[in-house]
Parts: C-alpha cells; sequence; structure tokens
C-alpha cells in the first residue's frame, strides 16, 4: 500500500536557505538543460542529432554533481526521463481511435523558468540520500554535494532542516524518491516523502455487505447500503463558498494590465480555492469509509457520469460535478482511502438511475425537481438516495433491508456534521486504530 507524507521544511539559518536555494535552483537548472537536448531533439532542430534519449545526460551529471551530488544529479535526469516516456504513452493513446480517454493533445515536458526571469525551485533526492525523524522536533537531512558542504551549519556533511507538522504516515516500510519545492504562493519550502507500508497496515472487512454511492452536484454524496442505512452529504454552501472565490478570482483577472496573465493575489485564491475543496472531500472520503467499514461493507458501487452529464444535466450542474467536485479525483481518493479498510470499489453505469421509479420501474413518467423524484403511481422520494438505493440493487444479488431514515450532513469547515435538527444525534466516529491494532495511525 502507498501513501505520501507532505510536510512544510524550514531552513534553521540563513546560510542553510541558501544552500537550500541553490540546490534546487541546481536542479532546475539541470532539468532545463537535459529537456532542452531532448526537446531539439525531438523537433529534429540543426545542430542535434538522433531521438531524444541521445542526449549527453552524462556530460550534464557531471556539471551539476559539485552542487547536487551524483544521487541527486542522476534522479533529476531520471524524473525527466520519466516525463518524456509518460508524454509518449499518451501521445499514442491520443493517436489511438479506440482511447476515449484523452482527448486534448499532449504537449512534451516544459522547462521550469530561466535563470533571468526566475527558475522554479524544484528538486528530487534519491531514496537512499536521505533521512526523516519524526519526534518533538522532526528533522530532514539530505545529501548536498560537495560544493555546498562547507556552506552550511549542519553538524553533519549533510544538510539539516526543521520539519512541521505531523506526518500522515509516521510509520512504513519503504520510503521513494523525496520531492522537495518552494512555494511562491505561501513562501515556504514543502517536501513530499512517498512511502509504501505492508499489508499489516491494512484492515479487514468486517462482513460482505455492500454500498452504492450517487455523486452529484447539489448532495455530493448520497449513499445507500444493504443493511438499510442512507447517508446524504450536501455540498450547496460548499460550492457557494466556491463560486464566490471563482467570482473573485475572474474579478481580479479583468483588472490585469495586458500581458498579464495572473498574479501573487490571484495565485494564492486559487491555491485557497483548492486545498478548501480537497479538504472537504478528504474529509467526506474518511468521514464516509469508517461508516460503511463499522456497517461490514465490502464492496463500493459508484455510479460513473459517462454520457450522463451532457444528457440530463444542465450546464451550471455539469460545472459543479466536473470543476468542483472534480468526479475522477474523488472516486481516486476514495479508492484510496477504502483500501486502507480493505473496502473495494467499482464504478459502474448509473444511466437513468436518476428517473427511474424504484416502485414501478418508469423512466419517462417520472419527474425530478431540486431534491425530490416524484411518479404518477404513487412514489415520492429523494431523488439522489433513491439513484444511490437503484444503483446498489442493480449490481448487488443481496436482498437490500428497508432503508431507515438518513443520515444528513453538512459540512462545517472543518468535518462532516449532522445539523442539530437531526433526527439523532451525531454518531461517534469508527477509531480504525483500535481493531487488533492492525491500522497504523495516521493523522486527517
Amino acid at each position: 500500500m502507498k501513501r505520501t507524507n507532505t510536510f512544510v521544511v524550514r531552513p534553521l539559518t540563513d546560510a542553510d536557505e541558501q544552500v537550500l536555494r541553490e540546490l534546487l535552483d541546481a536542479s532546475a537548472a539541470l532539468w532545463n538543460e537535459i529537456n532542452y537536448q531532448r526537446l531539439m531533439r525531438y523537433n529534429d532542430e540543426d545542430g542535434f542529432e538522433g531521438d531524444v534519449w541521445d542526449a549527453d545526460t552524462g556530460q550534464l551529471e557531471g556539471k551539476y554533481k559539485g552542487i547536487l551530488g551524483t544521487s541527486t544529479a542522476q534522479q533529476v535526469i531520471g524524473k525527466n526521463s520519466e516525463a518524456w516516456r509518460s508524454y509518449f504513452r499518451i501521445k499514442e493513446k491520443y493517436h489511438d481511435p479506440s482511447e476515449k480517454q484523452v482527448t486534448e493533445h499532449p504537449e512534451p515536458p516544459g522547462f521550469r523558468g530561466n535563470k533571468d526571469d526566475g527558475r522554479v525551485l524544484k528538486g528530487v533526492v534519491r531514496k537512499d540520500a536521505y533521512t526523516v525523524e519524526w519526534g518533538d522536533r522532526s528533522r530532514l537531512e539530505i545529501v548536498v554535494g560537495k560544493q555546498l558542504r562547507q556552506r552550511h551549519n549542519s553538524p553533519k556533511t549533510r544538510l539539516r532542516l526543521e520539519v512541521g507538522g505531523n506526518p500522515n504516515w509516521p510509520e512504513y516500510d519503504e520510503q521513494g524518491r523525496l520531492e522537495l519545492w518552494y512555494d511562491e504562493t505561501d513562501s515556504r519550502f514543502r517536501a513530499s516523502q512517498p512511502v509504501s507500508m505492508s499489508a499489516d497496515a491494512q484492515a479487514s472487512p468486517l462482513a460482505s455487505e455492500q454500498a452504492a454511492l450517487d455523486i452529484g452536484a447539489n448532495n455530493l454524496v448520497a449513499c445507500t447500503t444493504t443493511t438499510g442505512e442512507q447517508y446524504l452529504y450536501g455540498g450547496r454552501e460548499l460550492f457557494t463558498d466556491f463560486h464566490e472565490t471563482t467570482e473573485e478570482i475572474a474579478r481580479l483577472q479583468s483588472k490585469l494590465c495586458e500581458g498579464q496573465y495572473s498574479s501573487h493575489r490571484i495565485q494564492r485564491l486559487y491555491r485557497k480555492r483548492t486545498r478548501r475543496r480537497d479538504h472537504a472531500q478528504e474529509a467526506l472520503c474518511r468521514d464516509l469509509i469508517q461508516r460503511l467499514y463499522a456497517e461490514g461493507v465490502d464492496m463500493v458501487y459508484i455510479g460513473g457520469l459517462t454520457d450522463v452529464l451532457d444528457t440530463h444535466w444542465s450546464a451550471r450542474t455539469n460545472a459543479k460535478t466536473h470543476n468542483f467536485w472534480a468526479f475522477k479525483k474523488f472516486t481516486k481518493r476514495l479508492a484510496t482511502t477504502a483500501e486502507e479498510y480493505g473496502i473495494s470499489i467499482e464504478v459502474r453505469s448509473e444511466a437513468w438511475t436518476t428517473q427511474e421509479c424504484p416502485q414501478c420501474g418508469s423512466i419517462d413518467r417520472t419527474t425530478r425537481h431540486q431534491d425530490t423524484l416524484t411518479c404518477p403511481c404513487g412514489f415520492e422520494g429523494h431523488a439522489d438516495l433513491t439513484a444511490s438505493e437503484t444503483v446498489l440493487q442493480r449490481h448487488t444479488e443481496q436482498a437490500v433491508r428497508p432503508m431507515a431514515r438518513p443520515v444528513r450532513f453538512e459540512w462545517d469547515s472543518h468535518e462532516w456534521l449532522e445539523p442539530s435538527h437531526s433526527h439523532r444525534p451525531k454518531e461517534q466516529r469508527t477509531n480504525r486504530s483500535t481493531r487488533e491494532g492492525k491500522l497504523a495511525s495516521v493523522g486527517r
């Protein structure tokens, strides 16, 4: 099971910060030089012969290893190679008539700015060229080249940096390649540490129940389980906040000078908007999966949106789901969270589920008004919850128990809570670290 720790990195002294900046600047410069050679060969420019893999990586490694160290220089070159291989794979899919997922022509790997205009300070460190120690005074130590070793104040040959915050995954079997960058928006250095954990960190389902989700615009998730539980996560206020930030970004963009495309304030708003959305999304996944785990669910079906949005929904609704809720990103995050509990996720077709009457099966005669679905046969119910129940009945052979009153949740900028007028008090969250000690402790 693979996960990622992301954390803030703080140099201890001004000298350490200068060393770190030079290290990341050299990483970006090496990336640019190897990328330039490969791009010129790709475009058959004069003076550059062969294909992209004929670039003189050995000469470039020797040029920068004094600052980066040999291992880090090799990692930068390797990461650029990965980017080019990924580009060729996507390009092949784009030209494959049977491939429907890639719809936009891919572009070759880009550059990380230039020295005059300011490079993007970003680099990578090989997995055995750094160490992270977690505790009251967490710290990161990374290898630097010989030219930098006498310029920092760390007691060893490695540059020592302070780590801020707590890791999501402090216990792991193996660490991967570390990525370091300077966040211009927040004026902070950040690091991303991939980690691998053994199967012992994964829980096992308590039973073999099943659940189905309907992903919506106003109600973000409607869930029905074979145990008879229904959960509804509202999203109107969350989307309103997202939409207001988007309008403010558009207002500021309209005031930019000709030829200017962004500003520091606009970048901060973009980041604020994304963080709020991602925080709510991650918290929803965690809350929902914990509840399903407690219900004994081992399989979750998600109604796919293919051919549904453009056919049935308004442009505003499509914008909500594509731009705000980000269906693919949500399902990936949900699957990642579910993996910790041994729960499987499958995306299935949800065609006509929002119009189908669960009593008579009619599609043409039903009427949907906001959250309500009605049918001349006498049925009236919540449209999204009904859709999730229909998806569940289509894809499970188990009998679906009679539905309890749905549990509704609203976002309070920190967690998903039942409103004060709910018919029952907020349930205690499942503590997944108590189940036979199999799950590692993680932060949310």
